[in-house]
């Protein structure tokens, strides 16, 4: 096929020597290098072993991808990984952080700029889309494209073209593009913050990235996999982590997910010479939450009027730890509570508090699911499912 003449053919081994250095003008932290070496991801919980499945289905595939889950949950190694087992593996990955770069220059940094396009517009200044010809170009953080170039950035993936900002030429391009989120897209379209066509457009595969707390059983294997990390990184010696901090880390609930945990295991190896990490060496936040955790396992919140008819209340035969206040609803006095020799349902006991935890937000946001997420450090697509898994048609209101 034969392009129109006014369209312009970006070869990038052309333009290699001008690529690279615009790479450097730009001064990123990311290596633009190819990723040919698949890409690292420690786990074997169910969760990941799902993630891991549809990224060897997706792979060879130039379909759009939607990566989704919390912040820190590893979306940018998720698209380096497709893109390492892709047949584009040989050419660049592009990332852009949509929140990291002022919306004035956005534009300009994705389509580039032809000289004198603007103040200060001295040289004609390639994109990330051309930069990223023939490889993969990841979005991330895409809720936070501002809404009127969102309608540009749907032509240039519908049609592989675009102009450059002050240009009148059309660039062909092939690129693949990743794009992630720790919002909820379908809530930002109702909203009016997103484009409903471009979500669309952007939403052909997606993939749920499970938050680090629903994966337990891969928190020793990252813990092993960061020591390793900083022990060479640090010329440090620490031998492994003693049974009692590993058991306090297995039971943090994780809101900064794989990130945040790189982070604690990077500051102690750091202020550590040597042995074994203990209790004492963990920052306090850390610990001070598993005693929180401890205390709070048996509390029952008093309850309180929800949008219609409440969850399941909480089983009377499941022991409480505390008392509580009838004014707060704090917890006052302890009762010297023992597990009784018949034992009890641990399960029961945090399902009937997660219950009571779901219909408190629902209520506080007035039924608004969104917002009621918020409130709980969920996305909103998990608290649906857990809606749905206690038997709720609408907000607060359980099925008869």
């Amino acid at each position: 096929m034969t392009w129109p003449c006014q369209c312009l053919i970006v070869d990038t081994h052309k333009e290699s020597d001008r690529i690279y250095s615009t790479v450097l003008h730009w001064r990123i932290d990311m290596d633009f290098s190819s990723t040919k070496n698949k890409i690292d991801m420690i786990g074997q919980s169910p969760g990941i072993k799902k993630v891991f499945d549809l990224i060897d289905k997706v792979a060879d595939s130039d379909s759009t991808v939607l990566i989704c889950g919390e912040s820190g949950t590893g979306k940018e190694i998720v698209a380096k990984r497709i893109h390492s087992q892709s047949l584009r593996a040989d050419k660049l990955f592009i990332p852009i952080n949509c929140g990291a770069i002022p919306e004035a220059l956005l534009e300009s940094e994705l389509f580039g700029h032809e000289k004198g396009a603007f103040t200060g517009a001295m040289n004609t200044r390639l994109g990330r889309f051309e930069l990223a010809h023939g490889g993969t170009l990841f979005f991330d953080e895409i809720s936070e494209m501002p809404y009127p170039l969102q309608v540009k950035l749907l032509r240039a993936i519908q049609e592989r073209e675009f102009e450059r900002v002050g240009g009148t030429k059309s660039i062909k391009v092939n690129v693949r593009i990743l794009t992630a989120t720790n919002i909820d897209l379908e809530q930002a379209v109702l909203e009016k913050r997103f484009r409903k066509d471009l979500f669309y457009r952007l939403n052909v595969i997606p993939l749920i990235l499970p938050p680090l707390r629903n994966r337990q059983e891969d928190i020793p294997l990252l813990i092993d996999y960061f020591l390793e990390k900083f022990n060479k990184t640090k010329q440090k010696a620490i031998t492994g982590i003693g049974s009692e901090a590993r058991s306090i880390l297995m039971r943090y609930p994780w809101p900064g997910n794989i990130r945040e945990l790189e982070n604690i295991v990077e500051r102690v190896v750091v202020l550590k010479d040597e042995g074994l990490i203990n209790p004492e060496d963990l920052p306090e936040k850390i610990t001070e939450t598993q005693n929180s955790i401890i205390a709070s396992a048996g509390v029952t919140m008093p309850f309180q009027e929800s949008v219609g008819a409440p969850l399941a209340a909480p089983s009377p035969n499941v022991p409480l730890l505390y008392e509580m206040d009838a004014a707060s609803g704090a917890p006052t006095t302890e009762t010297g509570f023992e597990i009784p020799d018949e034992g009890i349902s641990l399960t029961k006991l945090v399902e009937d508090f997660e219950n009571q935890m779901i219909q408190q937000a629902l209520k506080k946001a007035d039924g608004v699911k969104s917002r009621a997420a918020v409130l709980l450090g969920l996305n909103r697509t998990t608290l649906v499912e857990k809606l749905k898994r206690r038997g709720i048609e609408k907000e607060g209101v359980v099925k008869k």
